[in-house]
């Protein structure tokens, strides 16, 4: 069974090695990592070219990192679809082969773990931790959502649900996993352990203006879904990140 690690890149030189080494070193080796750049132009595709084991490569103006996340799911030929940002990188060499065993039972849709958030300049300093915990359609009620580097879902979910909601800026991911475990109640299995280290400067988190943009895109994820969340639903969903500085 082949999965297909899907990395969009744009002027990411300083991270990208990172990324494309913790793909590299992976024990399992049924692994089809495709890059969706947007035109960089500094030397990342320079450095992509120095890592063989990259199966798919395009260059081109897209219309933001959902737009090149669909772009690549769409090349994606493997059973399995993960999406790695490339600032971001799997903490060890056995996370995709503990998660191709979560997807040995056919029943299984959908595959999530734990996070590391890292400072910038050092992916061994650890500055918080996102504990996902198991799944209940009743958490996202209550603000819940796993980390978006750590979900894996089947290349069906994608062909079933549709791909990411580029309308939306910072709140695409939250919706598409709204999405496929709310409103198509798809299956997921967590797995308690931290599969990514993530650098902290994350798009909807960057400035309180991002952050009430998210929010609003929040609650359009659920309009978009013809579901109704609590009144408290989207204050409560930042508000539980406060916990994971108790974590490191």
């Amino acid at each position: 069974m082949t999965i297909s690690i899907v990395t969009a890149t744009y002027n990411s030189a300083l991270t990208v090695a990172d990324t494309l080494t913790s793909v590299n070193r992976q024990s399992y080796k049924s692994i089809e990592h495709i890059i969706v750049d947007g035109a960089s132009g500094d030397n990342t595709l320079e450095i992509v070219d120095r890592f063989p084991h990259v199966a798919k490569v395009i260059s081109e103006k897209d219309h933001g990192i959902y737009d090149a996340m669909n772009r690549g799911v769409g090349l994606a030929s493997g059973e399995v679809v993960a999406i790695l940002n490339s600032d971001d990188v799997y903490i060890d060499e056995q996370v995709v082969a503990k998660v191709m065993s979560a997807f040995e039972d056919p029943s299984i849709d959908a595959a999530y773990g734990d996070l590391q958030y890292v400072r910038s300049d050092d992916l061994n300093t650890v500055t918080r931790t996102w504990r996902s915990g198991g799944f209940s359609i009743r958490k996202f009620y209550y603000g819940w959502m796993p980390p978006h580097p750590s979900f894996f879902v089947r290349r069906r979910v994608y062909e079933q649900v549709g791909r990411f909601n580029c309308t939306l800026k910072s709140s695409a991911d939250y919706e598409f996993m709204l999405r496929v475990l709310v409103k198509y109640r798809l299956k997921p299995r967590y797995i308690p352990q931290v599969l990514v280290k993530m650098r902290t400067g994350g798009m909807s988190n960057a400035s309180l203006q991002h952050r009430l943009r998210a929010n609003r895109e929040d609650r359009e994820a659920w309009r978009l879904n013809d579901l109704d969340p609590y009144f408290f639903t989207i204050p409560l969903k930042p508000l539980r990140k406060v916990f994971q500085f108790m974590i490191k």
